[in-house]
């Protein structure tokens, strides 16, 4: 389906047949689909049992088996491969703070201090040591490979510079913490149950950026209820009789339902200002939330530089879809394709070199499973945090051509921009790695596209001087807001 080797890394590169539509291919996987909370596979109409969550066991010392490395890449901590167990939704722990964390790490399980591209653990149940089953493309059960040694590298490799350190700064400050996600899921498996005494086959999903590594600790939360059968349920029907719902639950409020063109149900939970996006069906999402942590957790540079781009957007207004300009999707693709396409590049195409992990047409139980198959990538780019950002900056001010580049993450490259109605005549240009279409269609008003760009412009000319990252970002002021949530 993807061209694996054949196509260049360059930025430039010039192909007369980038856009085909995914090809109609069901893939079939010859092993069991995993009981966890996200199989969509329910026998009949029975109601499901009840989620239950057990927290980690105290850690013990086991036992890392490798997936083998990609060649001239550095070796890094692998985690084990867990068998899903039990009806729970897989969550990966966080990875260990890297330094100068303010968590009480007594608090969390322990971590390695790097992830693998494929290795996220997903799973809630920490007890289980059995690895789990693989993919069609890897059929032997019994594969044996030698164990991965620790990796001594650690974020503070990448931020001996003043900017760099601001950055680490910044995102440890503000990155989602357990305590978080746990929260948000203690809400997902209390809707669950309560949802299915209405859509007895629903399962809900947590995705978005509290699921795929990129979230702070102000971030709201994305959920995807899941309806299969014969009939596809209208949304606006589905999200009407859950508003009914939800006003009963004493532990939601301010139910407000939005007529998007993905229409969702906005709430909160009670007495916070968590707020929750709810929507119906919306697959294409579960599927990019489990690309996108394979592409966080690929480098340890990719969360902090990601959540600094995201505040600094936000800061200067450039970070918000509804009022015409970037949305914090868009971005990531920005910031994973220009990593992509440096000389050196800092990241590969998952999808290309591995379309059977993150196949279009995968069942969506499977979603979670694809990317363990995953090895190791590590690059042989050594910038600093700092010297990243600023290159960034600098790609998207002078670098990239606006009226002529499609930014793809699937291909790890630009493609050129043809006439077809998804690009002819868009400011931006940003595929979806699954549905190929615009995600940066939101920007649509010249005004705002210059906008944009003039801020790209601006921030790269003052932070390549001065070299601070409170010059285009108040640090400090956004440190105690996020600090104030929650």
């Amino acid at each position: 389906m993807y061209p694996r080797r054949d196509a260049p890394r360059g930025r430039s590169a010039n192909n007369t047949a980038m856009y085909p539509p995914p090809p109609p291919v069901v893939v079939h996987y010859n092993h069991q689909s995993p009981t966890g909370v996200d199989s969509f596979r329910v026998p009949g109409q029975e109601r499901l049992p009840a989620y239950e969550w057990k927290p980690p066991p105290p850690h013990t010392p086991a036992h890392h088996p490798q997936t083998p490395t990609m060649t001239n890449r550095r070796k890094r901590q692998n985690d084990e491969y867990r068998s899903p167990v039990g009806k729970r939704q897989r969550i990966d722990p966080p990875p260990h703070p890297s330094i100068g964390s303010p968590l009480n790490q007594a608090h969390l399980p322990p971590h390695p201090t790097q992830t693998l591209a494929g290795s996220s653990r997903y799973d809630f149940d920490w007890s289980q040591q059995s690895p789990s089953s693989h993919l069609g493309t890897h059929p032997n059960p019994h594969l044996q490979v030698p164990v991965i040694q620790e990796s001594s590298i650690s974020l503070q490799d990448y931020a001996h510079d003043k900017l760099s350190g601001q950055m680490v700064e910044l995102f440890e400050a503000c990155q989602q913490q357990y305590s978080d996600l746990v929260r948000k899921e203690g809400i997902r498996t209390q809707l669950q149950k309560d949802i299915q005494h209405v859509y007895a086959v629903a399962r809900l999903y947590l995705t978005g950026s509290s699921m795929n590594g990129l979230g702070c600790r102000s971030s709201d939360a994305d959920l995807c209820l899941v309806i299969k059968g014969s009939k596809r349920p209208d949304p606006i029907h589905v999200l009407s009789v859950l508003q009914k719902l939800f006003r009963s639950l004493p532990y939601v409020e301010k139910t407000q339902l939005i007529r998007a063109k993905v229409p969702i149900l906005r709430f909160r939970e009670k007495g916070s200002d968590l707020e929750f996006d709810l929507n119906i069906n919306n697959t294409v999402g579960i599927r990019n939330t489990f690309l996108l942590r394979s592409y966080a957790y690929a480098d340890l540079r990719i969360r902090p530089m990601i959540l600094v781009i995201k505040k600094w957007a936000r800061h200067h207004q450039i970070n918000d879809a509804s009022k015409g300009t970037l949305s914090s999707y868009t971005l990531v693709l920005m910031v994973l394709n220009y990593l992509q396409t440096l000389k050196d590049p800092v990241l590969p195409s998952l999808q290309r070199d591995y379309p059977d992990c993150f196949h279009p047409s995968m069942e969506i139980d499977m979603v979670p499973e694809g990317p363990k198959q995953i090895p190791p990538y590590v690059s042989r780019n050594w910038s600093s945090l700092g010297e990243l950002l600023t290159g960034f900056l600098k790609y998207y001010a002078t670098g990239f051509s606006w009226d002529k580049q499609v930014i793809s993450v699937r291909e790890a490259r630009t493609l050129p921009k043809n006439n077809s109605h998804e690009w002819r005549n868009k400011y931006i240009c940003v595929e979806e790695p699954f549905e190929r279409n615009n995600v940066a269609r939101a920007v649509h008003e010249s005004i705002k596209f210059e906008a944009i760009k003039a801020q790209f412009a601006e921030s790269w000319r003052i932070l390549q001087y001065r070299k601070d990252l409170n010059s285009i970002l108040p640090v400090r002021a956004i440190i105690n807001k996020e600090s104030s949530r929650r």
